[in-house]
């Protein structure tokens, strides 16, 4: 090897060593990407998304009911809540997203195209969480609760079209005995429902919570799609992007709804009635608020790490939690159809 030969080799070897340690340099100072936690690292970070799930949506349940039990009567302040809080999440994603926080695809997405996802899952979520109140209002806490557990069946349908999910038998065998459940449910002879509330209004209540669970099934499939086809990155601060401007939409969406209805009208007077009083009025609106922003924080970062499958499943968990919840707290009664289908 001649002199000028050996001097080029050692110049790449010194070019190269410097690129490493400029890569090094942007590594250690963006977020550290969620497929480089180490085992106990990302079973933690799983565990804590699925504890945000299982208590968020229990609480966001019961304080909705409460809402209702109370004398709140509008379905889109109902709705505002589910979404309103998502503010919140500035604090987490701003103290976790680096300046330098790039996307590790090659071709990151425009921003024409992330408006897009936005703006369109924003707007289901916002007919979705209305569908939801909507159920919520003719349906008590557990039966509410049990109705929903039909959206587990409805997300291994659309995960198998959209996600590529394949079936097992552990899927095949949660779409039968939750649909079945829910059918048995629907024809109760002798339903469970608030006070008040007529054969006919629980039917809808029923419908309601039945068609909510088929579009939030959607609308978890279409986040795993957008995650792994669009996204594309492999931080915790896109979890947080896609909760926190999702929200913004559906809460806007809502927002708009509850003037265009007329309901606004109402709330002075449904304040100033408020069984337990103004001020519980006001904290039940933002505790509700705040459990179900806990709630969708746990979703979003299992459908991320995991898949929209997997966290549906885990909402059902909640299942044995809320109804228990509602026995203890609303004396709800525990007939031969929910505890079969709690077991």
């Amino acid at each position: 090897m001649t002199d000028n030969q050996q001097s080029i080799v050692e110049e790449e070897g010194t070019s190269d060593n410097q690129q490493s340690i400029l890569d090094e340099e942007e590594t250690s100072g963006n977020e550290l990407p969620l497929a480089n936690l180490k085992r106990w690292e990302w079973w933690l970070f799983v565990s804590l998304n699925i504890f945000f799930l299982i208590v968020g949506q229990a609480a966001a349940v019961l304080l909705g009911r409460f809402y209702y039990d109370q004398g709140g009567s509008s379905k889109w302040m109902a709705t505002i809540v589910q979404t309103a809080a998502f503010p919140i999440l500035f604090i987490p994603f701003f103290l976790i997203r680096s300046p330098m926080d790039t996307s590790s695809s090659a071709n990151p997405p425009s921003m024409l195209i992330l408006l897009l996802i936005y703006f369109s899952l924003g707007s289901l979520m916002a007919l979705d969480n209305w569908l939801y109140s909507a159920g919520l209002v003719y349906l008590s806490a557990s039966t509410y609760s049990l109705v929903c557990a039909s959206q587990l069946a409805f997300n291994a349908v659309f995960s198998y079209f959209i996600n590529s999910q394949k079936f097992t038998i552990l899927i095949l065998n949660s779409v039968i005995i939750l649909s079945s459940s829910s059918a048995l449910l629907a024809v109760n002879d002798d339903p469970e429902h608030p006070v008040g509330v007529s054969k006919s209004k629980y039917f809808i209540g029923f419908i309601c919570s039945l068609a909510a669970s088929a579009l939030y099934a959607l609308i978890l499939s279409l986040m795993e799609l957008s995650f792994q086809k669009v996204m594309k990155k492999e931080t915790f601060s896109v979890v947080l992007e896609m909760q926190i401007y999702t929200s913004l939409v559906a809460t806007i969406v809502s927002v708009l709804a509850l003037f265009a209805s007329a309901e606004w009208k109402s709330l002075p007077n449904e304040m100033a009635s408020f069984g337990k009083g103004t001020v519980s009025y006001v904290l039940t609106l933002v505790g509700t608020a705040v459990a179900w922003q806990t709630c969708s924080v746990g979703i979003v970062a299992l459908i991320f790490v995991v898949s929209s499958l997997f966290s549906n499943a885990i909402s059902t968990v909640s299942l044995a939690i809320t109804p228990l919840a509602a026995l203890i707290v609303f004396h709800d009664k525990m007939n031969g159809t929910k505890k079969a289908k709690q077991h």
